[in-house]
């Protein structure tokens, strides 16, 4: 039997599961990563310490499956995205720590531009809005931080790219420098609808073409893992930003199907097809996927920098509880929040807002106010932002969106899934396997490495786990969604 290895590498931990041809999991190993935070508003990792937990985990996932690495058909990756990596394509070492997508420190450059009429011009080439979470500032900011970095990458001294490209670099030994549509059409320099990189953003960010990797289709031939990391050459034959990755996972693969992932951040996508269809209530246009040589398709898709993440700063930050699976034991202590509003700005707000300037902010708190009360409002908080998403991509539409698949690892809360369900006034759908971002990538590869002939032979992979319907009148919903806008207004532009 063929086995395919998926690298899923996440913005705290890195994952590795192997997977027959059944696309059945077969075993996996999961390490976390230091998150360094050197000043307010930066966010960094150690590329170095992400290659060796990829590698790592990799290598023990296959020795728990007890196979042999050359019945590995293919390797597929999926990846945090945005996140930047710049390394000497010598000696292969980072010139500076990678620069996470949640990093704010570009804030006041992207106001520039933003002053200067820029926008329009980004949007249009790379319907992306100027914002910090994007790879370009990141990037150039690196380039102009770093002893002679601008000199050096003109010279063909350094390498750049996402996560990906960093990954593919290590795994084949230097001889590949790749990354995919996906993941290019994040950097806020590649312009979408030719696929390739765009000369005027590159001078617009001042970077030199010669410092990216090659783009190529998400499915398809990206190179071949050295024999020296698992005893064999192995195939890479996809790659895939985390999100089109949980897409795809999900099997959103004709228009209209819609997904939200809850994952550090939350990620809602919905497939448009082949059209880049712009978005007017300040949304994102974006690559879904590209196979092989067929046409690129597209996704409309809103962020929220702060999903799960607002649970881990309840454990961590407040200490209020000891383990994320917690907070639906302590949020459950009672029958709402009491009144209280968590608004989980804490780097900022996303789509539809895009302030870069707000901050995490906690209403209604009175003497009454307990930690389970804050425990409940950290989870309304992070489906009323869901609920902005939805909101703004039917006003795009002119659709109602009558069901949203759901997956990431916070979905598996009852608790917050009938919180999402009640806040929409939707149908939320969780299928068995939660972990879509992983088996994403492992269905690119195996289409590009011809395990299965076409899309449509995976459209038995996906099962339902569980339906949530609404319980709470239109009335109560609309009163709770009109007190969050307030909510949101009082966070906004704290930092301004």
């Amino acid at each position: 039997m063929k086995h395919i290895l998926a690298l899923d590498q996440g913005t705290t931990s890195s994952r590795s599961i192997v997977y027959n041809e059944r696309l059945e999991v077969v075993a996996s190993a999961q390490k976390e990563f230091t998150q360094h935070f050197p000043l307010p508003g930066r966010v960094e990792h150690d590329a170095l310490e992400i290659w060796e937990s990829v590698l790592s985990t990799a290598r023990e996932a296959i020795s728990r499956a007890g196979i042999t690495p050359s019945s590995i058909a293919a390797v597929g990756i999926t990846n945090q995205r945005e996140t930047v990596v710049v390394w000497d394509r010598k000696t292969g070492e980072q010139v500076h720590r990678a620069i996470v997508w949640q990093d704010r420190r570009t804030s006041e450059a992207m106001s520039a531009f933003r002053e200067a009429g820029r926008e329009q011009l980004v949007q249009h080439r790379t319907g992306l809005l100027l914002d910090p979470y994007f790879s370009a500032s990141k990037l150039s900011w690196i380039l102009q931080n770093i002893p002679d970095g601008q000199a050096r990458a003109e010279s063909g001294e350094l390498a750049a790219g996402t996560i990906d490209s960093w990954l593919i670099w290590k795994l084949t030994g230097g001889s590949s420098h790749v990354t995919d549509v996906s993941n290019a059409s994040r950097t806020m320099l590649m312009n979408i609808r030719t696929g390739g990189w765009d000369p005027d953003l590159l001078r617009l960010f001042n970077i030199p073409g010669s410092i990216l990797p090659r783009i190529s289709p998400t499915s398809g031939d990206l190179g071949t893992v050295d024999a020296s990391h698992f005893g064999t050459a192995i195939p890479v034959r996809s790659a895939v930003g985390d999100q089109q990755s949980a897409l795809f996972g999900q099997l959103c693969t004709r228009p209209g199907l819609v997904k939200c992932t809850y994952g550090t951040g939350c990620f809602l996508l919905a497939h448009t097809g082949t059209d880049a269809v712009a978005s007017a209530n300040r949304l994102l246009t974006t690559v879904a996927w590209q196979i092989g040589d067929q046409p690129l398709e597209y996704a409309v898709e809103g962020s929220v920098f702060m999903g799960g993440a607002a649970i881990q700063w309840l454990r961590d930050g407040l200490g209020i509880i000891k383990s994320a699976p917690e907070v639906n034991t302590l949020a459950s202590g009672v029958p709402d929040s009491g009144g209280v509003y968590l608004v989980p700005a804490f780097t900022g707000l996303g789509a539809p807002y895009w302030d870069p300037d707000a901050r995490g902010t906690i209403l209604g708190l009175t003497r009454g106010s307990t930690s389970a009360h804050i425990a409940r409002a950290t989870l309304e908080g992070i489906a009323f932002q869901v609920a902005d998403l939805v909101a703004a991509m039917e006003k795009d539409s002119g659709k109602k969106i009558s069901v949203l698949r759901v997956d990431g690892g916070a979905c598996a809360s009852d608790l917050l899934m009938q919180i999402q369900s009640d806040l929409l006034g939707r149908t939320v759908e969780r299928p068995v396997n939660i972990e879509t971002t992983a088996l994403g990538a492992a269905m690119l590869a195996g289409l590009g490495a011809g395990i299965w002939p076409d899309v449509d032979a995976l459209s038995k992979i996906r099962s339902v786990d569980r339906r949530f319907e609404p319980t709470v009148t239109a009335t109560n919903r609309h009163a709770r969604l009109k007190t969050w806008k307030r909510a949101v207004k009082r966070a906004r532009n704290w930092e301004a």
